[in-house]
Protein backbone atom coordinates (compact mmCIF):
# COMPACT_ATOMS: atom_id res chain seq x y z
CA UNK A 1 0.00 0.00 0.00
CA UNK A 2 1.35 3.31 -0.71
CA UNK A 3 2.32 5.91 2.03
CA UNK A 4 -0.04 9.49 1.46
CA UNK A 5 2.87 11.22 2.91
CA UNK A 6 6.18 10.13 1.16
CA UNK A 7 7.61 12.54 -1.05
CA UNK A 8 7.71 11.29 -4.82
CA UNK A 9 11.51 11.60 -5.72
CA UNK A 10 12.86 12.18 -8.96
CA UNK A 11 15.81 11.09 -10.69
CA UNK A 12 18.52 11.64 -13.25
CA UNK A 13 18.52 10.16 -16.07
CA UNK A 14 22.29 9.05 -15.49
CA UNK A 15 21.55 7.98 -12.25
CA UNK A 16 18.72 5.35 -14.00
CA UNK A 17 21.42 4.00 -16.38
CA UNK A 18 23.54 3.43 -13.85
CA UNK A 19 21.23 1.23 -12.08
CA UNK A 20 20.65 -0.44 -15.02
CA UNK A 21 23.93 -1.23 -15.33
CA UNK A 22 24.31 -2.55 -12.46
CA UNK A 23 21.77 -4.89 -13.29
CA UNK A 24 22.91 -5.76 -16.47
CA UNK A 25 27.02 -5.87 -15.54
CA UNK A 26 27.07 -7.54 -12.31
CA UNK A 27 24.08 -9.65 -12.52
CA UNK A 28 22.10 -8.06 -9.89
CA UNK A 29 18.46 -8.57 -9.59
CA UNK A 30 16.33 -5.51 -10.26
CA UNK A 31 14.51 -5.89 -6.64
CA UNK A 32 18.22 -6.12 -4.92
CA UNK A 33 19.40 -3.17 -6.78
CA UNK A 34 15.91 -0.42 -6.23
CA UNK A 35 16.26 -1.21 -2.84
CA UNK A 36 19.94 -0.46 -2.58
CA UNK A 37 19.28 2.50 -4.11
CA UNK A 38 15.64 3.31 -3.01
CA UNK A 39 14.02 3.14 -6.27
CA UNK A 40 10.45 2.09 -7.45
CA UNK A 41 11.56 -1.96 -8.27
CA UNK A 42 8.89 -1.93 -11.33
CA UNK A 43 10.77 1.32 -13.24
CA UNK A 44 14.04 -0.14 -12.61
CA UNK A 45 12.76 -3.41 -14.13
CA UNK A 46 11.20 -1.39 -17.25
CA UNK A 47 14.44 0.48 -18.09
CA UNK A 48 16.30 -2.66 -17.57
CA UNK A 49 13.55 -4.35 -20.41
CA UNK A 50 13.62 -1.86 -22.69
CA UNK A 51 17.37 -1.31 -22.48
CA UNK A 52 17.46 -5.29 -22.99
CA UNK A 53 15.63 -4.42 -26.24
CA UNK A 54 17.49 -1.70 -27.12
CA UNK A 55 20.74 -3.76 -27.34
CA UNK A 56 19.40 -6.49 -29.28
CA UNK A 57 19.85 -8.98 -26.63
CA UNK A 58 15.50 -8.97 -25.64
CA UNK A 59 14.85 -11.79 -28.27
CA UNK A 60 14.16 -12.81 -31.33
CA UNK A 61 12.70 -9.39 -33.57
CA UNK A 62 9.59 -11.42 -34.94
CA UNK A 63 8.01 -10.67 -30.84
CA UNK A 64 7.00 -7.03 -31.67
CA UNK A 65 9.66 -5.71 -29.50
CA UNK A 66 10.43 -1.96 -30.03
CA UNK A 67 13.22 -0.32 -29.54
CA UNK A 68 13.54 3.71 -27.67
CA UNK A 69 14.29 5.04 -31.32
CA UNK A 70 11.33 2.92 -32.86
CA UNK A 71 8.96 3.72 -30.04
CA UNK A 72 9.65 7.62 -30.74
CA UNK A 73 8.86 7.42 -34.07
CA UNK A 74 5.51 5.61 -33.76
CA UNK A 75 4.45 8.05 -30.87
CA UNK A 76 5.41 10.98 -33.54
CA UNK A 77 3.24 9.53 -36.21
CA UNK A 78 0.76 8.60 -33.94
CA UNK A 79 0.47 12.47 -32.99
CA UNK A 80 0.70 14.03 -37.01
CA UNK A 81 -2.47 10.78 -37.27
CA UNK A 82 -3.94 12.50 -34.49
CA UNK A 83 -3.41 16.25 -36.06
CA UNK A 84 -4.27 15.12 -39.41
CA UNK A 85 -7.50 13.60 -38.45
CA UNK A 86 -8.54 16.71 -36.32
CA UNK A 87 -7.86 19.13 -39.65
CA UNK A 88 -9.78 16.88 -41.80
CA UNK A 89 -12.75 16.60 -39.12
CA UNK A 90 -12.79 20.45 -39.01
CA UNK A 91 -12.43 21.02 -42.75
CA UNK A 92 -15.52 18.81 -43.50
CA UNK A 93 -17.57 20.29 -40.56
CA UNK A 94 -16.82 23.99 -42.29
CA UNK A 95 -18.13 22.78 -45.27
CA UNK A 96 -21.34 20.84 -44.63
CA UNK A 97 -22.16 24.16 -42.22
CA UNK A 98 -21.37 27.15 -45.19
CA UNK A 99 -24.16 28.40 -46.99
CA UNK A 100 -24.48 26.82 -49.78
CA UNK A 101 -24.12 29.14 -52.98
CA UNK A 102 -23.51 26.39 -55.96
CA UNK A 103 -27.37 25.25 -55.59
CA UNK A 104 -28.51 28.51 -56.69
CA UNK A 105 -29.55 28.73 -60.38
CA UNK A 106 -28.53 31.58 -62.78
CA UNK A 107 -31.78 33.02 -64.98
CA UNK A 108 -30.59 33.65 -67.98
CA UNK A 109 -31.07 37.36 -69.45
CA UNK A 110 -33.22 36.47 -72.21
CA UNK A 111 -35.77 34.82 -69.76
Amino acid sequence: MTNPTRIRRRFTAQQKAEAVELCLQEGLSCNAVAQRLGLPSSSLARSVRQTRIDRGDAGPREEGLLTSEERAELNRLRKENRELRREKDFSGWRQRTSPRSSCRREVSPDR
